[in-house]
């Protein structure tokens, strides 16, 4: 979570809470909130880091005042639905099948998506 927020408060006009309460106000706007749309680890800025900073992110998102449920939408359908992928960011027939299973509940704890058990790519099953 430090590493996510290191980012924030570092330039004169940076503020961490107002970053939350934005988010909280476009969601509560009926705004799509997208996760994810940010990692630039690539370029040399500190703070992200494709894959594991999604994580840090739904909590992030929570914090702001989304319900765990909806973070985890706002990382799966929602850009999904967003960007016209119909073929995932939901568990149907036909979609791709690229899952996670975890121990724990995300639905009620948001920290639970890093208890990773078994991860699926594409239908198949990936080597732990």
């Amino acid at each position: 979570m430090d590493n996510l927020c290191n980012e924030f408060n570092t330039f004169p006009t940076g503020d961490f809470d107002a970053a939350l309460a934005t988010v909280k106000a476009l969601h509560a706007a009926g705004v799509p909130i997208l996760a994810g749309s940010d990692a630039n680890y690539h370029f040399g800025a500190r703070g992200m880091a494709h894959g594991v900073s999604l994580h840090g992110e739904l909590r992030l998102l929570v914090r702001a005042g989304l319900a765990p449920t909806e973070a985890l939408r706002a990382a799966t359908s929602v850009p999904a639905t967003t960007f016209g992928l119909d073929d995932r960011g939901r568990i149907t027939p036909g979609a791709r099948a690229d899952l996670l299973l975890v121990d724990g509940d995300p639905t009620s704890r948001i920290a639970d998506t890093l208890s990773i058990r078994d991860v699926w790519r594409s239908g198949s099953r990936t080597a732990r």
